[in-house]
């Protein structure tokens, strides 16, 4: 069946490409579904957006519960910094901005007003990696990772689906200080058939195999699930984890991939310094492992400006591309 935000993305030429197909809401609204839910059973949650309500589906809780959400305006910084004095009371703050803004433009609130307070703020920082497409380089989030992940006290976390989103936002909700839930464009295949029980700090393993391991995150789960089908094919049977937690990072998992498989390939929606593949990385290279080891990413340089599907394409973030990758690593 074909996707109707992709075919838009086909049909559209730059001069009229606009706000409706770079901003799809997520699919069936999944955050505010998630949100509403928690907030029947729960009086402790309060949703925060930077005026982006409309686009990501929150003004559905709004309207549910309007004396527990609040509009800052496109006033980032300041959302962030009302969240944290909203936790220090004992509320849980749910707030939601464009990836860039929130681990780029709030670094400094992240960093100083929630992870040194150990701050109960959930970020929900959707469209992430280079999902704004024609927005260009100040709404593509390439860096967030290795941003937040180099903060004490951050949990990092990242959506390969619309039901990851619900499992993410349901199993992190009590966890102790801040936890950055990196969401993607909202028009990601499924992953998942039901909404996941995540488990703290481990990977979710969705196919077998030992030629080779990949390890994806966000939008490159579904790459590496179409990949490791293409090669089941020409008989390479390679084992699928999606790195839902980002940090802490499954060490557990890289090193069974890194003794019981043929090497590792990562891929994500990031620059290859600081992301997923450098964590990945470090765990093996502080083993003392020597393994066939490569990173799927973007390159370190700033993203084109082109529709997403298109983008996906040209940086190989697909099932083709990963394939290929694959087959060179083995290679």
């Amino acid at each position: 069946m074909t996707d109707p935000v992709a075919a838009a993305d086909e049909m559209l030429d730059p001069a009229s490409w606009n706000i409706l197909t770079s901003m799809p809401r997520l699919p069936a609204l999944t955050m505010s579904a998630e949100l509403e839910e928690l907030a029947a059973v729960r009086d402790d949650i309060v949703v925060l957006t930077a005026d982006l309500a409309s686009s990501n589906g929150l003004d559905a809780f709004e309207r549910r519960y309007p004396d527990r959400f609040v509009n800052t305006g496109i006033a980032e910084q300041n959302m962030m910094s009302l969240a944290a004095g909203m936790a220090s009371t004992g509320m849980i703050p749910f707030v939601s901005t464009f990836a860039s803004f929130a681990s780029l433009l709030c670094a400094e609130q992240l960093r100083t007003d929630l992870a040194y307070t150990k701050m109960k703020v959930r970020i929900l920082a959707h469209h992430a990696g280079i999902s704004m497409g024609f927005y260009g380089t100040s709404h593509h989030a390439v860096e967030d990772i290795a941003v937040t992940r180099a903060m004490g006290n951050m949990t990092v976390v990242s959506a390969a689906d619309g039901n990851a989103i619900r499992g993410l936002i349901r199993t992190t909700i009590d966890l102790d200080g801040p936890v950055y839930i990196r969401i993607g464009r909202g028009a990601e295949k499924q992953v998942y058939a039901q909404i996941p029980d995540f488990a703290h700090g481990r990977f979710v393993p969705l196919r077998e195999g030992d030629a080779a391991t990949v390890i994806a995150t966000g939008l490159g789960v579904k790459a590496a699930i179409d990949a490791a089908e293409a090669l089941a094919q020409e008989g390479i049977a390679v084992r699928v984890l999606d790195a839902v937690y980002l940090k802490p990072i499954d060490r557990e998992a890289i090193l069974a991939a890194a003794r019981e498989t043929g090497g590792i390939l990562t891929v994500e929606e990031h620059n290859p310094y600081g992301g997923l593949g450098s964590a990945v990385a470090e765990v093996i290279a502080e083993a003392g492992l020597g393994i066939r080891f490569a990173k799927h990413a973007l390159p370190d340089d700033y993203a084109l400006v082109a529709p997403p599907t298109q983008l996906y394409r040209h940086y190989g973030l697909t099932g083709p591309g990963v394939a290929d990758a694959v087959r060179k690593l083995l290679a």
